[in-house]
């Protein structure tokens, strides 16, 4: 199997289950125009968030690593009129051009966008005193894995749902000896996981138009 056959794969399935409007097609072509990584989430992935969210049936959501709200789109777009996103960016430049396409998709008044690094924002949230969140989606720097998901369980509640992203660093998370931090930092997240009282999880290799990756999906249980 090869890479151009996942991305067909991909492009058939997304033709006919994946409805990409000008909203997000303009924000994935924007932020490459303003020098962003591409690593926003593929179109497929994008829907399965959604229908995460939606079969969750999330009123709040908070999102870990914003890029150029590509993802938020999608997220934000499961809630209801009156649900909440809110969407943490620790890079000006990259919050920026989410503002951008997030007020383009009609959805500024669902997303709070909120600049500056996670650590820092995630206790003032905590200390706000809001309703937990329904749905974590934690995908910002490896290294901070372990700390991004014990303020989730923070912000959670028994039944939400959390989801950390490239958790397969190309298989190299198989190697405990790796001198990676972004490894590092997703095998102790999944320690983490496997050692908490309060979650049930699994993780889930993918193959696709962004390569070979993986996502974990836990459970928060009490």
């Amino acid at each position: 199997m090869s890479q151009q056959t996942w991305t067909a794969v991909d492009d058939y399935f997304n033709g006919l289950l994946v409805e990409e409007d000008d909203a997000l097609l303009t924000a994935v072509a924007d932020s490459d125009t303003a020098g962003l990584p591409p690593h926003q989430v593929a179109p497929n992935q994008g829907k399965l968030l959604n229908l995460l969210a939606k079969v969750q049936g999330a009123r709040t959501i908070l999102e870990i690593g914003t890029l150029g709200g590509y993802s938020t789109i999608w997220l934000a777009r499961a809630l209801p009129a009156d649900g909440r996103l809110v969407t943490l960016e620790a890079d000006d430049k990259y919050a920026a051009a989410a503002a951008t396409n997030i007020t383009r998709a009609g959805l500024d008044h669902i997303v709070d966008l909120r600049v500056g690094k996670a650590l820092d924002a995630l206790p003032r949230l905590a200390a706000e005193g809001q309703v937990p969140f329904d749905l974590v989606f934690i995908d910002a720097d490896k290294p901070s894995n372990p700390a991004y998901l014990q303020w989730a369980l923070k912000l959670t509640r028994p039944g939400s749902v959390i989801v950390g992203d490239n958790v397969v660093r190309d298989g190299a998370v198989t190697d405990p000896d790796s001198d990676d931090p972004r490894v590092q930092g997703v095998r102790r997240f999944t320690e983490l996981i496997a050692e908490h009282p309060r979650l049930t999880a699994t993780t889930i290799q993918t193959v696709g138009s962004k390569g070979y990756d993986g996502f974990t999906l836990a459970l928060v249980t009490g």
